[in-house]
């Protein structure tokens, strides 16, 4: 305690100077483990490639996937271990952002109607919040108020059913909920099921409705987790977590309907023998690039993306960590950051903007627990 005392009043003697210097501010989510606080917030400083601690923000309810409020003023986090067992809910938490600092203010919490909560995402107007909670096999909707405070949910969608994975798929296990580029649609990825849901939300009433084609379907025991969609708005890839592989589709943007372009595309390297499963996706700011997460095999992979939106595996980067979870591709495309999960540590590696490959700095800093980590607006 004391040691935390004499690094916060080092740190953050000089905060207020952060966004006169042009330093970007991050955040880090983590599992109430290990002496972990909650909520990490740095400042990133572009010219140095490094980040520096800023405040730790007390939640000992695994806040463990964050999401930034378009307007960059408030912070949302899916608190996972808000609650335990099947029958009780989690929560979701709303934080103000001092704009000077990056500081965060908690403001209130709600319901996440669902156990585990594992993600939240927040539509382009910022009037509404998404959760998927994967214990509960549910999304839920929570609408924001004007000062960032979020209302009790005002409506759900309630998967059910299993798949052939009798440990992971006994049930349904809603993993993530995404937002398309024109904010017209929802993509519902449910691990334990093998199935993308595609609803449309309606913002003034807070309710969403299936799209007209409401699903598509993936290959038995692959497992969807986590939806990344080109900038084009053309084309999605589905991270299949349990066969360590992505599924690409096109994609109409007036329906917002997916068809399956290449299933089971292949992350890890053909020898590769050990156990593995899949976790986050991104895409680099120009769409020519995909990477991956794999842990297990503790790396990044990474794929070309061609003009008909296919991929080719081109590589792929240890990320210097063990348990790789999400990682960021941040918004100029020059540096990458990746949260490993049980070496307490964000790695920071460059990104060649013409290759996709990634390098490695040599920078880390200690996280207890990460599980994401995104950048403020």
């Amino acid at each position: 305690m004391k040691k935390q005392v004499l690094v916060a009043a080092g740190l953050l003697a000089g905060v207020g100077a952060y966004a006169q210097s042009g330093r970007e501010m991050m955040y880090v989510g983590t599992y109430s483990v290990r002496g972990s606080d909650g909520i990490y917030v740095f400042a990133f400083d572009r010219k140095t490639g490094t980040m520096t601690p800023v405040q730790s923000v007390k939640n000992e309810k695994s806040p463990s996937f964050l999401a930034v409020h378009p307007s960059g003023r408030y912070l949302y986090s899916a608190d996972e271990g808000a609650e335990n067992g099947p029958a009780k809910a989690g929560t979701i938490s709303a934080y103000s952002v001092d704009k000077n600092t990056g500081k965060l203010t908690f403001l209130n919490n709600q319901s996440s109607v669902g156990n585990s909560p594992c993600y939240v995402s927040i539509d382009k107007t910022g009037k509404t919040a998404f959760v998927a909670n994967y214990g509960g096999g549910n999304m839920a909707v929570l609408t924001i108020q004007a000062d960032g405070k979020l209302s009790a949910a005002s409506d759900t969608v309630q998967d059910t059913g299993s798949g052939p994975n009798k440990e992971r798929q006994e049930r349904a296990h809603v993993h993530s909920a995404t937002i398309s580029p024109d904010n017209q649609y929802v993509y519902i990825a449910d691990l334990g099921i093998d199935r993308l849901s595609i609803v449309k939300p309606n913002l003034k009433t807070g309710k969403v409705s299936p799209a007209s084609t409401p699903y598509v379907m993936v290959k038995p025991g692959s497992g969807p987790r986590h939806l990344a969609i080109h900038p084009s708005g053309r084309y999605a890839y589905l991270v299949e977590e349990l066969t360590s592989s992505v599924a690409v589709f096109s994609r109409d943007p007036k329906t917002g309907a997916l068809t399956m372009l290449q299933e089971g595309v292949k992350t890890l390297p053909a020898d590769f023998s050990g156990s593995n499963t899949s976790a986050d996706i991104h895409l680099d700011p120009s769409g020519k690039f995909l990477y991956q997460s794999n842990r297990g095999r503790h790396a990044l992979a990474i794929f070309s993306i061609g003009n008909d939106g296919k991929l080719t595996r081109i590589g792929e980067q240890s990320t210097e960590g063990k348990t790789p979870r999400n990682f960021l591709v941040d918004p100029k495309g020059e540096f990458v950051f990746v949260a490993n999960q049980d070496t307490d540590n964000i790695t920071i590696f460059r990104r060649n903007a013409k290759t996709g490959l990634l390098t490695y700095t040599g920078k880390s800093v200690r996280v207890p627990a990460p599980v994401c980590v995104i950048m403020g607006q």
